[in-house]
């Protein structure tokens, strides 16, 4: 990884690449490094494991002092790859307060934002295309099956 940033690069077992990947990233690539698990009934109900965050989703924290409280995503910083939730504050000395900035690996899903149209598509999409692929290969196997079949009945 001699460059600032390579799309070809696979993955590393050295931390260092792994950090230098992540922090020059292009925006679009660090998007979709934000992302958290789904909780367990969303996971039945969409089948998959995990979604990107977005504003207007609501989370629980895992892992930190705020851990197991719960509240919606107010703010996505692509740039630093770290997501602020509404009602989580800390006061400063001088009695303001200033939003807590959380990695998305730390937190979960509880519900979705789904007031995009695009978004809801991904989550259809997702899990309707395990479906066509499993019958699109039925397909494919029965047509060799006929093709076998007329072929015997032409030799006979």
């Amino acid at each position: 990884m001699k460059k600032k940033f390579s799309n070809s690069w696979v993955g590393s077992s050295q931390i260092r690449k792994q950090r230098k990947f992540r922090a020059n990233a292009p925006l679009h690539i660090k998007s979709k490094m934000i992302s958290a698990h789904l909780s367990k009934e969303l996971r039945k109900k969409y089948g998959k494991r995990s979604f990107s965050l977005r504003k207007g989703d609501e989370v629980k924290i895992m892992k930190g002092a705020f851990k197991k409280k719960t509240g919606k995503i107010s703010m996505v910083n692509t740039k630093k790859m770290k997501v602020a939730i509404e009602e989580i504050q800390r006061k400063k000395k001088d009695g303001t307060k200033i939003n807590i900035l959380f990695d998305a690996s730390n937190l979960q899903i509880q519900s979705l934002n789904l007031d995009d149209k695009k978004r809801n598509n991904a989550l259809s999409r997702k899990g309707a295309g395990k479906e066509k692929k499993s019958g699109s290969y039925e397909k494919k196997e029965k047509s060799n099956l006929n093709k076998t079949k007329s072929v015997l009945v032409e030799e006979k």
